[in-house]
């Protein structure tokens, strides 16, 4: 009982409400639910404090208790006479409540919301909110252009009232809609004008949270990764500062592991995952499915295939389509037929040109597999009118890489050397060493179809050092088998992450250092750090950076 004793007796109600606050203010959500829930036991809380109680129990991961202090919420302010503030309390329950997937019940309270405030045409802040859900519909419906209008209407009224977090929520929905319209550029520029009042902390903290989880969301859809690692770290370090966040905190971790992935940190990854995993379990998140699907494809590059196989199927229980991971998975069994029909009905159910390019991405190596060139032709083709479309790297090289594998098996090595080389210097820009690796073997595979089998053992052995870093077994397994020798670890033992923290502990940095240089969480250095003094028989910094400067690695 947070309501304890002193020398006149049990501190009284109206204390506790005043730490409640204080709690709120500093953003110590746990404490602040915990306290005002404890005075409403003593004594009914007042609309306000229901409110602030509701937004820290959401916080918190309390879903069901935020509904209920925001019904409370209102029926009190309709008693009180108070319709406009009722009518926003209602759109805070439609809000957690569409988060939640749960949409009979957002339009049950939709209606009652807008009943509020003479059917929605009051002129109040409260009528600019409850046009969201209008404004959303028209998004998922693919009406981008009258969302687009929705969210300017929203957005007049929120100046009108100078209410910033409609205003913040407008912005963000007309990025998204400028995006959906094509017009990403546009999209873009107005997310990065909405996140500088994300990043100055002109929003409350649920909307905060909204705002940084949906713009990595479509940094990550445009294929934009430098943009969505950039927010993505800051989002980590709002997190990071209200360590009782479980909503967006575990929403974060999966965006984190993404972006690892991508630079080739999967052990790190995982790790990221597992986090995710307990805090979007806790809090019953729609985005278990995309942890899960995370994971899945990290074990699968490692080919570790049960693993993969069950984290495949548990992410489809959630609600998350397993394609395209899990037809390239059937590829790298020989289950070929399997691969073929599961990646066709992925192309032909998706309309989410999201999605497109990475299903189109792995129809080419599937095609490829199954010896039908022709279709990894014309997978290859749609994929290349895409990349030319939007005309970013990350797509350019995908594009590039498809092009290459197609050229070499058409017989056309002088063409797909230009290709794959030219997909590999884009991978190396976007920091994305495996893919960079698999375009190497291309390039290697097309140097030894030209005959300078030189050029061709450099550019595999290039590739095989990549694959044995990352722990790629099957593209390990592959370029032996191109090679037909036998892999060789390296001198030292260490992993390519662990020569490049050595290398920072040599030059005196601390764990933290090292973390926010690397983009790692300090636990995972640190467990970095013991693998080295493990693997090389170390007992101090101090040897770790002796070992490498005699070693050369400094």
């Amino acid at each position: 009982m947070l309501i304890a004793a002193n020398g006149d007796g049990a501190m009284t109600a109206a204390s506790a409400l005043e730490r409640g606050h204080q709690a709120f203010e500093r953003q110590a959500w746990g404490v602040a639910y915990e306290l005002l829930r404890a005075t409403d036991e003593e004594a009914a809380l007042e609309p306000v404090d229901l409110e602030r109680a509701g937004r820290a129990a959401y916080l918190t991961g309390r879903d069901e208790d935020c509904f209920v202090l925001f019904g409370r919420a209102f029926h009190e302010r309709m008693q009180r006479g108070d319709p406009e503030g009722a009518a926003l309390d209602g759109f805070w329950l439609v809000f957690g409540l569409m988060n939640r997937g749960e949409w009979a019940r957002a339009g049950g309270w939709i209606g009652r919301a807008r009943s509020a405030i003479d059917d929605g045409q009051r002129d109040c802040v409260a009528r600019g909110y409850l046009l969201i859900p209008d404004a959303l519909q028209a998004l998922m419906g693919g009406d981008a252009e009258q969302a687009y209008a929705t969210f300017i209407e929203e957005h007049e009224i929120g100046r009108r009232f100078a209410d910033p977090d409609l205003i913040t929520l407008a912005g963000l929905g007309q990025g998204q809609a400028l995006i959906a319209m094509g017009r990403v550029a546009d999209g873009i520029a107005k997310l990065d004008e909405v996140m500088v009042g994300i990043t100055g902390g002109e929003a409350s903290a649920i909307v905060t949270g909204l705002v940084y989880c949906a713009v990595i969301a479509a940094c990550m859809e445009i294929f934009d990764p430098r943009r969505a690692k950039e927010w993505t770290t800051a989002l980590d370090y709002w997190c990071n500062s209200q360590p009782e966040l479980v909503p967006f905190r575990g929403q974060c971790l999966v965006h984190r592991a993404q972006i690892m992935r991508l630079h080739g940190a999967w052990a790190d990854a995982l790790d990221e995952l597992a986090h995710a995993l307990e805090r979007l379990t806790e809090a019953g998140h729609p985005a278990v499915g995309d942890a899960l699907y995370e994971q899945a494809e990290v074990h699968r590059l490692r080919g570790d295939v049960d693993a993969a196989e069950q984290c495949y199927g548990r992410a489809t229980q959630f609600g998350r389509d397993a394609a395209p991971g899990l037809a390239l998975l059937r590829l790298a069994q020989g289950q070929v037929d399997a691969a073929s029909a599961g990646i066709r009905r992925a192309l032909d159910e998706t309309g989410e040109q999201s999605r497109r390019p990475r299903l189109l991405s792995a129809a080419v190596e599937i095609a490829l597999g199954s010896g039908y060139v022709e279709g990894a032709r014309t997978a290859a083709v749609e994929l290349a009118d895409l990349a030319a479309a939007r005309d970013v790297a990350l797509l350019n090289a995908m594009a590039a890489q498809a092009d290459a594998a197609v050229l070499l098996a058409e017989g056309e090595p002088r063409g797909a050397l230009a290709a794959a080389r030219r997909a590999w210097s884009l991978w190396q820009g976007l920091g994305a060493p495996y893919e960079a690796a698999r375009a190497r073997l291309t390039v290697g595979m097309a140097c030894r179809s030209l005959g300078d089998q030189d050029a061709a053992r450099m550019e595999l052995d290039a590739a095989r050092q990549v694959f044995e870093d990352l722990a790629a077994g099957p593209d390990l397994a592959r370029v032996e088998s191109l090679t037909a020798r036998a892999s060789s670890k390296a001198g030292c033992g260490l992993t390519a992450r662990e020569v490049e923290v050595l290398r920072m502990v040599a030059t005196g940095k601390t764990n933290r250092a090292i973390a926010g240089e690397l983009f790692l969480s300090e636990k995972t250095v640190a467990r970095h750090v013991s693998n080295i003094f493990s693997k090389l028989g170390l007992a101090s910094r101090a040897a770790a950076t002796g070992y490498a400067y005699e070693h050369h690695l400094v």
